[in-house]
């Protein structure tokens, strides 16, 4: 829990006091283990083939009591020498206790032996934590400030992190001015002094007082007050008293505090009062030398900019690690911008540090939780002055952009139909298009492969029809062993994706819409590339989006086998320049690079097929309010949170993602 310590003790965890701290901590547990061992070997004798290893044993021992010195020239046998204690920032008793340690365990050692080889490790304790109800585990920091607990009754309750308050009163604020803090991040939970949308402009709205008595309850356990305006919770007799249709408010997309006129800016500065911004940063009455004490693995919330630098998570490995007789399992967080080159200096940093081994996780590099925690959102225009003054602009100047359509590339035609779609308002546009598209039919005689896979006892077929130049025109899904019914819908399945195919349709537009659909059968697949699955559906789409698009993102192992006919390789892969991690200490801001338009002729085209991040952008908006990107609990299904690489449910102690 020594996370939570630093915080509590109003400690920066990426600061020297902080390890300090953790490396005269360590090396007081492993030498008074080691002199617990010796004591222990006094009676019972030293560990099998001690004498054997007497010579470099007692020589490990001592460069250990040489760290807790910080004796730089009294290591022996070591080309990469460890970091000790500094004594200007570990606290007197902690550094007393600890020389005394490796002292004593040293002295009894030489004179008895030891009765264990090895004695500590900072293992994966996330289940363990979880029963002792510490906020972090090993030499982890904190995840997050805000938490989302489950009441026995059933619901959830937005809580702040247990330290933050104990940590704010240990760095002099009074009550008030916590309290201040605190509903900044976790919010004020009802909407009566809300602005903009409160009681009384709801009412205004024609919201009855037993509605609004709802929303106010609701809003207890609400991720983002949009999540709470809709027709579960106020009832489908309110959306039309309204003056809304049925039709309008079962749209996934409906908004209803945009319908009812509130704006974008309106509706976020509501939602930061009643909800929180999950974060302190910007928090009123904070003093600025302080927000580090409150940093933590990764940004807090939508508005948070500040994190823990990867190299502080070595750093702090490193204080600890010369007074450890075996590794430290600890995840360095790295953004999800981050280039080979940084993870490669953060590998370097830590052998230059003495580091037994370390484990990087970039965020969004997982298969089994592709989020990102950054947000492309961005807020719509207001100003209608500018906007008459724009319109009027592009009406003035129509004449002069009127061109001879016979002049125009393909490529220049096909990009100008795109604006033309995304500039429509309604489907018009669209349906005038697919009435000239044409099917564009297979040859008598095609190439393609049939892949043969087992999911969860389940044989499966999968093969395919291709185009001469080698792209995908059509799918055929046969089960070995299924009823009559579930092998017709696969194939109706199979013949309804053909035919978008010779239409047209991309199949990267079907992978982003199919993989990571969750039915049974799923989970191990005998397949050389992909290991497990969702459903069906998903490895079906895995497989294609592997061998007709590259897409080694979506599978397990990369040693895909040689297909004949399969089109084109790609062009040189080009990398656009993202900012130096290491030039980064505590904030990552956000990149505002504009995405290149890609022709619709490329797009159609296997070799050169561009993912499409539209659909994960929400997400990511999404789980970063949610303040994680971690899965529901797969056996209570209460919201887990991250612990290293592995996930841990707050509810019943299961842990998830480890092997």
């Amino acid at each position: 829990n020594l996370g939570s310590m630093l915080m509590v003790s109003g400690i920066a965890y990426d600061s020297e006091e902080a390890r300090g701290i953790a490396g005269g901590i360590s090396a007081i547990m492993t030498g008074i283990a080691y002199k617990t061992s010796a004591e222990m070997a006094s009676f019972l004798g030293a560990f099998d083939k001690y004498d054997d290893n007497k010579e470099d044993m007692l020589r490990v021992m001592r460069n250990h009591r040489a760290a807790a010195y910080d004796a730089m020239d009294a290591y022996v046998g070591l080309e990469i020498k460890p970091q000790g204690i500094k004594a200007k920032y570990c606290p007197d008793y902690i550094l007393t206790a600890a020389t005394k340690a490796w002292d004593d365990a040293v002295q009894l050692g030489e004179k008895h032996g030891y009765r264990n080889a090895q004695t500590t490790v900072i293992a994966p304790t996330g289940t363990i934590g979880l029963v002792m109800d510490c906020d972090t585990t090993g030499v982890e920091p904190d995840f997050a400030l805000v938490k989302f607990k489950k009441l026995s009754g059933g619901g959830y309750f937005k809580i702040i992190n247990e330290s933050v308050p104990q940590a704010l009163k240990n760095l002099g604020y009074n009550p008030a001015e916590a309290l201040a803090i605190e509903q900044y991040a976790v919010g004020a939970a009802n909407f009566e002094k809300a602005p903009y949308i409160n009681n009384a402009s709801l009412a205004a709205k024609g919201f009855t007082p037993a509605e609004i008595e709802k929303l106010n309850g609701a809003a207890r356990s609400a991720f983002e007050i949009g999540f709470i305006f809709n027709r579960f919770t106020l009832g489908d007799e309110c959306m039309q008293r309204l003056g809304f249709k049925e039709a309008e408010y079962s749209d996934w997309s409906f908004n209803l505090l945009e319908a009812l006129g509130f704006s974008e800016e309106e509706i976020d500065a509501a939602n930061d009062f009643v909800c929180g911004t999950m974060t302190i940063e910007g928090a009123p009455l904070l003093k600025e030398e302080h927000l580090s004490v409150f940093d933590c693995a990764n940004k807090c919330g939508k508005k948070g900019e500040r994190f823990i630098h990867a190299y502080g998570h070595i750093r702090m490995m490193a204080a600890c690690q010369p007074f450890l007789s075996g590794a430290i399992s600890k995840t360095i967080n790295l953004p999800h911008e981050a280039t080979i080159e940084e993870i490669s200096d953060c590998y370097m940093l830590s052998w230059q540090l003495g580091l037994k081994a370390n484990a990087l996780y970039r965020d969004g590099s997982k298969l089994s939780q592709p989020l990102s925690t950054k947000s492309d959102k961005k807020k719509k225009a207001t100003d209608t002055e500018a906007v008459a003054a724009e319109d009027a602009a592009v009406e003035a100047s129509s004449e002069s952009n009127i061109v001879d359509l016979s002049k125009l590339t393909v490529d220049e035609l096909l990009e100008e139909v795109q604006k033309r779609m995304a500039a429509s308002t309604d489907t018009k546009l669209k349906r005038q298009l697919s009435g000239i598209v044409e099917k564009k039919s297979l040859p008598a005689k095609r190439r393609g492969f049939t892949q043969k896979a087992k999911i969860g006892g389940q044989v499966i077929f999968l093969r395919t029809g291709e185009y001469m130049d080698g792209t995908l025109g059509e799918i055929f899904i046969d089960l070995a062993k299924e009823g009559s019914t579930l092998r017709s819908f696969m194939n109706c399945f199979a013949i309804a994706i053909s035919v978008g195919l010779q239409y047209g349709v991309p199949l990267e537009e079907f992978v982003e819409k199919f993989v990571f659909t969750k039915f049974e059968p799923s989970g191990m697949v005998d397949h050389p590339n992909i290991k497990t699955t969702t459903s069906l559906v998903d490895f079906v789409f895995r497989a294609l989006a592997y061998e007709y698009l590259d897409r080694t993102d979506l599978v397990h192992v990369l040693d895909k086998p040689t297909i004949g006919n399969t089109g084109d390789d790609e062009g040189e892969a080009v990398f656009l320049g993202k900012p130096e991690l290491s030039s980064i200490r505590v904030t990552a801001p956000s990149a505002n690079a504009t995405p290149a338009v890609v022709p619709q002729s490329q797009k159609l085209q296997r070799a050169t097929a561009v993912k499409s991040d539209a659909g994960m952008d929400a997400v990511n908006a999404h789980a970063k309010g949610m303040q994680s990107d971690s899965p529901s609990c797969s056996t209570c299904g209460h919201l887990t949170i991250r612990s290293g690489t592995c996930y841990k449910c707050l509810n019943c102690g299961t842990s998830m993602g480890c092997s």
